[in-house]
């Protein structure tokens, strides 16, 4: 596992520097769960050796990234120097673009909250890169304000935005919620904004996310099923973030799920998305009962929360609704399970934050019924706990792993913030 970046794993062979980079992360990002921790026992706990890890804290404490905080006993030998994140050496920041919010959060070195909002976006009214773009601007600068941190303490941002990415050019592919094609979104970014800045999908971030402090820290093998306007896998294998050739792996809400079936904003029919996905929902209560209060017809977010608070007091068109999705959500689970074999399927995002319990409620007995026994039964499903916003928390450490990969290269990581 030290060999590669909890960024990717994929068949292009690696330079020396790659693996120096993917090994400053890796030691970094043990530092952080561990709180503090001896250079002997970072060796131990990701098989590097000692003089590889002393290398490595030693630029890291030169950037400012850690501090020693002390020592430790060693069973009557030296005392062993203890290090640990410096809260002060940084900042990150983490966007998370979603089809009717634009929610940012900064963090400290350690990933502490420090300062969040959220604005919301009108996809009727604001589907064009510019008004998105000065959503994401305008946020960034409220939690900067809210912090009191200035740009020249931001170590990076990573922004997440739907659909396909090419990170490397930091171009939004295809957006087929608003219809985007090649859109180089990094660009107009860095029009207003003179920060570093990385770009990739919420596939991504969500599973890296959950593999540092969520229900994926500690297993291998692990599926993040995105669960909102649109829907998503972020698939890790052997702990590593998985991306494909191009960085479009985890497309699952595009896997054809009904022959002919409903159309999708892909272009194609019958695709899970357009059954679990939030207008796919809406869709479902529509068929079952067009005229249902609890249908809010220009307000997803109000439709589902109708539903969910619904569901809870028993409300029969609320009861169906969920039953009905969860039957197509328990079938696509299952093809995933036996396609991928994960220790782990977390459903994620605000669909799942609001209506996923009673989805799992009726799906698992049905996902039972269609996963082959043996991957099931070494396979949990359960739903994302972690607090706060798990993509905007996965895309600051895209922003991580850029100043890392920076250090030696970049002026701005010669010394302390």
């Amino acid at each position: 596992m030290a060999e590669l970046s909890v960024g990717e794993v994929n068949t292009v062979k690696r330079t020396s520097r790659d693996i120096r980079v993917a090994n400053r992360f890796e030691v970094l990002r043990h530092i952080i769960a561990a709180g503090t921790a001896a250079r002997q026992q970072i060796a131990a706990d990701t098989g590097l050796s000692l003089a590889t890890v002393s290398n490595l804290v030693g630029e890291l404490l030169q950037v400012g990234l850690l501090e020693e905080v002390g020592f430790q006993d060693s069973n009557g030998g030296r005392p062993r120097g203890l290090v640990a994140v410096h809260r002060a050496g940084g900042v990150l920041a983490g966007v998370d673009v979603a089809e009717t919010y634009v929610h940012v959060e900064l963090f400290d070195a350690a990933f502490r909250v420090l300062a969040s909002v959220e604005e919301e976006l009108h996809p009727s009214q604001e589907s064009h890169p510019e008004p998105v773009v000065a959503h994401i601007v305008s946020s960034l600068r409220t939690v900067l304000s809210q912090a009191g941190v200035d740009d020249a303490q931001l170590l990076g941002v990573g922004v997440s935005v739907p659909g396909q990415v090419d990170r490397d050019g930091g171009v939004s592919v295809f957006a087929p919620n608003w219809d985007w094609h090649d859109v180089p979104l990094r660009d107009q970014l860095a029009a207003s904004l003179d920060v570093p800045l990385y770009l990739d999908n919420p596939l991504r971030a969500g599973v890296v996310a959950e593999l540092w402090f969520g229900a994926g820290r500690g297993r291998d093998d692990v599926a993040v099923l995105t669960l909102g306007t649109g829907i998503g896998a972020g698939l890790a294998f052997h702990g590593q973030l998985y991306r494909g050739a191009t960085n479009s792996a985890g497309e699952w809400g595009h896997t054809t799920l009904v022959m002919d079936g409903r159309p999708c904003r892909c272009g194609s029919r019958g695709c899970v998305e357009a059954y679990v996905g939030a207008p796919g929902i809406m869709t479902q209560l529509r068929e079952l009962a067009p005229d249902s209060p609890l249908l809010h017809e220009d307000d997803q977010t109000a439709t589902i929360d109708a539903l969910a608070a619904a569901y809870r007091a028993g409300d029969p068109v609320a009861v169906a609704v969920v039953a009905e999705t969860a039957r197509y959500l328990a079938v696509a689970i299952a093809d995933l399970i036996n396609m991928t074999n994960p220790e782990v399927v977390v459903l994620s995002s605000w669909v799942a934050a609001r209506l996923g319990e009673p989805l799992l409620e009726h799906a698992r007995p049905l996902v039972a019924q269609h996963a082959l026994r043996r991957p099931l039964a070494h396979t949990e499903i359960t739903i994302c706990q972690i607090a706060g916003n798990p993509v905007s928390l996965g895309a600051a450490t895209f922003a991580l792993e850029g100043f890392l990969s920076a250090i030696g290269t970049d002026a701005r990581t010669l010394s302390p913030s």
